[in-house]
């Protein structure tokens, strides 16, 4: 098996890089971007975790780097085309994952993502019939949130009668993450007026509101979250028709970092892209001192998911959650997701996210991610009842 991982020598994509590396029957990873010399140094580093996992030389993946700028469309069409998968870990995904999709529909080949902005979802699905007819599968959306949140929405759906509501609630810190893609989705999150899906439609709520205490598994505990722009609230009512409401609401850990994201959506500081870079330029070599002036409880990482409905002519709430370090709750599912792809365990055509039918098998996915330390647990519902907010 042959994977092509686009962004591979960022945060999210080493750790991907890595886990399909040491994974028996994968013979190449190829580490792809503008950054060679970064790309070099991640692979030396999944060279040594190989030699580490005891693996014989025999059963290594090799481990290349290719030089690519991910807008040439043509240079991107050929490489796919070299490679069983191609895994996107490149962003932000508001302006890259549109481009990514039409060039693997192009190449004919698999291609899953963790691409975490709503409005470049909305951008790719109406892709769907295009990638159909060229017979390849579109995955987006596979990481930590979103993708873990909406195998965990299947699961728990799956196993009530009638689903109405679902809430979806995640935690994540400026200290468990870095690099400029993160900043950058970091602002477009916050900015503007954000999907959500309320009396069974789709509406549109200013970033920033809706702010409620949230509490997630420990070690994390209550922490404060608001509406934020993700791609949760577009496909969950898509590929689990009749549903009739649907939010998601995320928050930081540093509280500082918190209010001030929230503050610059507001005020329109983050509004376009050429505003973000801006910004962008001035708050990353600051983030260290903005995170030692509000330092997390903990630099981890959490999600938790809450299904309402009836089961057995009775009201009936279901809830799950996870906890762990950013980079492995959002990279190992990317990489499960490439294998289970490109071994043909994924039947389904055409642009679609975790959720959907016929795509990802969501028990079975996620005990196979247990195997590999990614544990989605339930939790005692209620866990954040209707969503209203709360001073």
């Amino acid at each position: 098996m042959r994977f092509l991982v686009l962004g591979g020598a960022g945060a999210m994509g080493r750790r991907a890089v890595r886990e399909l590396a040491t994974t028996y029957g994968v013979t190449l990873v190829t580490i792809a971007g503008r950054n060679t010399a970064a790309a070099g140094e991640v692979r030396a580093l999944v060279e040594a975790a190989q030699a580490a996992a005891g693996l014989p030389e025999s059963r290594r993946a090799e481990v290349r780097t290719a030089a690519l700028d991910i807008r040439d469309h043509q240079a991107t069409v050929r490489l796919m085309a070299e490679h069983d998968v191609t895994l996107g870990a490149a962003g932000p995904f508001y302006l890259l994952e549109e481009p990514l999709v039409r060039a693997a529909i192009a190449a004919r080949r698999p291609y899953v993502s963790i691409c975490d902005d709503g409005d470049a979802v909305q951008k790719i699905l109406p892709l769907d019939a295009e990638a159909r007819d060229a017979g390849v599968a579109i995955l987006t959306g596979l990481g930590w949130t979103p993708g873990l949140t909406n195998l965990a929405a299947r699961q728990l759906a799956d196993q009530l009668d009638q689903v109405d509501r679902i809430h979806i609630a995640w935690a994540g810190t400026a200290a468990n993450s870095d690099g400029r893609a993160t900043t950058l989705h970091s602002m477009h999150m916050f900015s503007g007026k954000v999907v959500t899906h309320a009396g069974g439609r789709q509406q549109w709520v200013p970033a920033g509101s809706g702010t409620q205490r949230v509490r997630f598994p420990d070690p994390i505990g209550p922490l404060t979250v608001h509406h934020v722009g993700h791609p949760e609230t577009i496909t969950l009512p898509r590929f689990l028709p009749g549903l009739e409401e649907v939010w998601l609401k995320g928050g930081l850990g540093e509280r500082l970092l918190d209010v001030l994201a929230v503050a610059m959506g507001r005020l329109g500081l983050t509004g376009t892209h050429r505003r973000r870079e801006a910004l962008a330029a001035i708050i990353d070599p600051l983030l260290p001192l903005l995170v030692r002036l509000s330092p997390p409880p903990h630099p981890l990482s959490a999600f938790v998911v809450e299904v309402q409905g009836r089961r057995e002519g009775g009201a009936a709430s279901l809830a799950a959650g996870a906890v762990g370090h950013m980079a492995d709750l959002t990279a190992v599912p990317l990489a499960q997701g490439a294998l289970w792809l490109a071994s043909g365990r994924v039947r389904r055509t055409g642009v679609f996210a975790p959720e959907a039918e016929g795509g990802l098998d969501a028990p079975a996915f996620l005990a196979e991610l247990a195997g590999r330390g990614i544990q989605v647990a339930p939790l005692g519902p209620p866990i954040m009842g209707n969503g209203r907010s709360r001073a």
